[in-house]
């Protein structure tokens, strides 16, 4: 079973700065990518950014030129600069794998919530 964990949301002022971290663990053979979702209270969740395994990157437009996504093995950054109400929500990082003995896969981490506000 692979497991995925986020960490690092919290409460910050507009034009602050967060940054997330997404950890895959278990049986993982290879890494596809990994990938920041947020989902507002009462909407979809939406792609926010996403790194390949060759460390191509996608961005949403909201957050080109602010958000930047990096990769470390098995370790998903996302640092948020420049914030705004409009960024609150929970995060949620997705990683696409190929399980050890197994055929490719998502897994989905439990999210951590990020409060943008004055």
């Amino acid at each position: 079973q692979v497991r995925v964990v986020e960490s690092g949301g919290g409460s910050v002022q507009p034009g602050g700065s967060l940054r997330l971290s997404c950890v895959a663990s278990g049986r993982i053979l290879s890494i596809n990518s990994m990938t920041w979702h947020r989902q507002e209270a009462g909407r979809e969740r939406v792609l926010v950014a996403s790194i390949s395994g060759n460390g191509g990157t996608n961005y949403a437009d909201s957050v080109k030129g602010r958000f930047t996504i990096s990769r470390d093995q098995k370790t998903a950054f996302l640092q948020m600069n420049s914030l705004r109400p409009e960024d609150t929500g929970v995060y949620y990082c997705s990683v696409d794998v190929v399980e050890v003995g197994r055929s490719r896969r998502s897994f989905w981490g439990q999210g951590t919530l990020v409060t943008v506000s004055s």
